[in-house]
C-alpha cells in the first residue's frame, strides 16, 4: 500500500458548515510538501458520520488533483454491510486507490462485512479498521486472514495487538495510535495512518523513524488534545496552518 505517514485528513468545512472541498485539497498538499505518504478521507478525522453520501465523491476527487502518485485511501466503513459496499464503490468511482473500512457495530456480522466490501473492491486494495472507542467491539486480530483484506489499521493503542496481529496475519499493519509510532516501526510496520499528522507530520515522520524525543513530542501534542476529538484536531491544524476551524461532530 504505502510506507511511511499517512493522514487522516480533517475534512474542511466553510463557515455555513458546508464542505470545503478545495480547502481540503489545499491541506492536503500541504502536508505532501512535508512529507506525508498517504491520504485518508473520510477517515474518522474526516467527520465520516456527518457526511452526506454525494459529498464524499467530491472530497475524493478534489484529494487525488493533488496527489499526483500519492495513495489517496477513501474511508468506507459504515453502520451496515450494505451501506459500506455502496460507499465502496461510490469511492472507486471517484478515484481512490484502496478503500478503509471501520469495523462495524455489534451486531454486524464483521466477517461478512468485509468480505463483501473486498468483494466489492475487486481489484482495488481494502484494508481494515479496528477502532473499538468509535463503534464497537470492533474484531480480533486472528480473524483478519479470513476478511480478504491486504491490511490492517489499528487505533485501539495495545501495543499487545501489533504482536498478535504481527503473529496471525500476513498483511501490513498501520498503527493509527500515535504513541506506537517508534514501537510499530522497529517491529516492521510499513507505516502508519495519524491523525496528529494534520497538526505536526514533520515530528509523526521522525517518530515513525525511530526518533525517540520526536515520539516524546508527539505525545505531548496528543496529550494536549483535550475534550472532543474532532475539534481539538481542527482547533490545532487551524492554529497551525490557519485553515477552518468548524466542525459538524459538535
Amino acid at each position: 500500500m504505502f510506507t511511511g505517514v499517512g493522514v487522516a485528513l480533517v475534512t474542511l468545512f466553510d463557515s455555513s458548515g458546508a464542505v470545503d472541498a478545495p480547502a481540503t485539497a489545499q491541506h492536503a498538499a500541504r502536508l505532501l510538501e512535508l512529507g506525508v505518504s498517504a491520504l485518508i478521507v473520510a477517515g474518522t478525522t474526516g467527520e465520516p458520520m456527518s457526511l452526506e453520501r454525494e459529498e464524499r465523491p467530491a472530497l475524493i476527487e478534489a484529494i487525488r488533483d493533488v496527489a499526483h502518485d500519492t495513495p489517496v485511501i477513501a474511508g468506507t466503513g459504515a453502520v451496515s454491510t450494505r451501506e459500506a459496499v455502496r460507499l465502496t464503490r461510490d469511492a472507486i468511482d471517484a478515484g481512490a486507490d484502496a478503500v478503509l473500512a471501520l469495523a462495524p457495530p455489534a451486531p454486524v456480522d464483521v466477517t461478512a462485512y468485509y468480505r463483501a466490501v473486498v468483494e466489492e473492491a475487486g481489484e482495488t486494495p481494502a484494508l481494515a479498521y479496528h477502532f473499538p472507542a468509535i463503534w464497537s467491539p470492533g474484531f480480533e486480530p486472528s480473524a483478519l486472514s479470513d476478511f480478504g483484506v491486504v491490511g490492517v489499521k489499528d487505533s485501539s493503542g495495545d501495543a499487545r495487538r501489533l504482536f498478535a496481529t504481527q503473529d496471525s496475519f500476513d498483511g501490513a499493519f498501520y498503527p493509527g495510535s500515535p504513541f506506537l509510532l517508534s514501537l510499530a516501526g522497529s517491529q516492521g510496520a510499513p507505516g502508519a495512518i495519524l491523525a496528529v499528522a494534520n497538526v505536526a507530520p514533520e515530528l509523526s515522520i521522525q517518530a515513525f523513524g525511530g526518533d525517540d524525543e520526536a515520539q516524546r513530542e508527539v505525545a505531548r501534542i496528543v496529550g494536549s488534545l483535550s475534550g472532543n476529538r474532532w475539534k481539538a484536531v481542527k482547533a490545532a491544524t487551524a492554529e497551525r496552518f490557519g485553515t477552518s476551524a468548524v466542525t459538524r461532530m459538535a
